[in-house]
C-alpha cells in the first residue's frame, strides 16, 4: 500500500463481492496516530459501521471485504474511536500511507492553489 493518500482511501466505495455498501468517510488511526487501523463507513442503510483495514482488500477502484460481517456495528465502532483518534478529528486534511498503514506524511491543511 505504498504511496497511497487517505483521501484516495476515503473516496473508494466499499463493496462486499461487488455489491456496493458504503462509503468511508473517516480514517481512524492508532492512539498514537502513527497508523490507520481502519474506516468509519457510511453504510447504505444510514448507519456508520467500522471497518479494519486488515479486513479489507484495497483495490484500485473499491475496498473490497468478503463478508458484510466484517463492517462491524456502531459499538465497535465507538470503542475504535475512544480508543484511537481519526484524521477529521486530528484536524487532518490528509495522510500519505505506507507500509503496514503506518502514515509517512501528514497534509494538515487545504492544498495550495494551482498557478
Amino acid at each position: 500500500m505504498t504511496g497511497l493518500t487517505a483521501e484516495t482511501l476515503l473516496h473508494l466505495p466499499v463493496r462486499v463481492r461487488g455489491i456496493h455498501v458504503g462509503w468511508p468517510v473517516d480514517l481512524i488511526l492508532d492512539a498514537e496516530g502513527t497508523r490507520a487501523i481502519g474506516l468509519d463507513v457510511l453504510c447504505a442503510d444510514e448507519t456508520h459501521r467500522f471497518l479494519a483495514l486488515a479486513a479489507a482488500e484495497v483495490r484500485e477502484d473499491e475496498i473490497a471485504v468478503s463478508s458484510a460481517l466484517t463492517l462491524l456495528t456502531d459499538v465497535e465502532l465507538a470503542f475504535y474511536r475512544a480508543q484511537g483518534t481519526t484524521l477529521r478529528g486530528r484536524g487532518l486534511h490528509d495522510a500519505l500511507l505506507g507500509n503496514d498503514w503506518r502514515i509517512e506524511a501528514l497534509v494538515t491543511g487545504e492544498p495550495a492553489p494551482a498557478a
